[in-house]
């Protein structure tokens, strides 16, 4: 069974303007039968970071050979280099400043910049319209990577934050904060495991239950759970766990050995 090319979109333009509306334009007038997904235009502006995390976290969920386009590019129409890359079965396209590094730490890839693959008249400011969506469309219909552009070999990287080792147990951070004030951070589930008698400690909060549902707990009640990241969240049920706790992205958080 043939199988419509897939193409997602991760920027920061948010959808009160029409910069994302033109990019699937774009995508239409190259690669028509595209099935084109929306991951999220609602990064915080310039927040290369957060994309890069969002996109990790998502990738895996679509099928192998599916072009991801990610656009949180505040150094557009500077040096920096317009990437395609192959890694894991799918080809990321985007900005070479550590926005697809999260997702594709290693892979083949080039530079963007074989003309007819582009369009013709390029803006210096929206290369997610002139650069990142024709190519991606070109890609997605069959095209070569190696005919996109020359080979790259090092690309722009951002540290992944691993929590640290500390002598009761880990160190962490609030990673995201979700809509609904769940309190994200980098604790995967092998952290919890590797302790006898794990205990979340989050400013003033303390909890070493583990919770199966967002509703397992009374109304305004903190909890820890796994979510839909597939890592350790604070939540609290029906209100938001960073008002009630007054925590904001890069709050620490502790995992430690319960006493006792």
């Amino acid at each position: 069974m043939n199988h419509r090319p897939i193409i997602t979109l991760l920027t920061d333009f948010g959808v009160a303007d029409p910069y994302v509306g033109m990019m699937k334009g774009v995508i239409a007038g190259i690669c028509s039968d595209a099935n084109v997904i929306d991951i999220s235009h609602d990064i915080p502006p310039e927040d290369v970071r957060t994309g890069a995390f969002f996109l990790e976290r998502s990738f895996r969920y679509f099928p192998r050979g599916t072009v991801h386009i990610a656009v949180v590019d505040p150094g557009v129409g500077t040096s920096r280099a317009p990437l395609a890359l192959r890694s894991e079965g799918h080809i990321f396209v985007g900005p070479d400043n550590g926005l697809l590094s999260f997702a594709a730490p290693r892979g083949r890839g080039v530079v963007l910049r074989s003309a007819p693959y582009l369009l013709p008249r390029r803006s210096h400011t929206f290369h997610g319209r002139d650069v990142f969506a024709p190519a991606a469309a070109h890609l997605a219909r069959g095209v070569a990577l190696e005919e996109l552009g020359p080979a790259k070999r090092g690309f722009a990287r951002l540290a992944w934050p691993k929590p640290r080792k500390t002598r009761r147990g880990y160190r962490a951070e609030v990673l995201s904060i979700d809509r609904f004030g769940n309190l994200i951070t980098n604790f995967e589930p092998s952290h919890w495991d590797s302790l006898r008698r794990p205990e979340v400690h989050a400013g003033a909060f303390r909890s070493a239950v583990l919770s199966k549902s967002y509703r397992a707990a009374r109304k305004g009640d903190l909890i820890v759970v796994f979510g839909g990241y597939g890592l350790l969240e604070i939540a609290a049920r029906d209100a938001s766990a960073a008002v009630k706790l007054g925590l904001a992205r890069g709050a620490k958080v502790e995992l430690v050995e319960a006493a006792g």
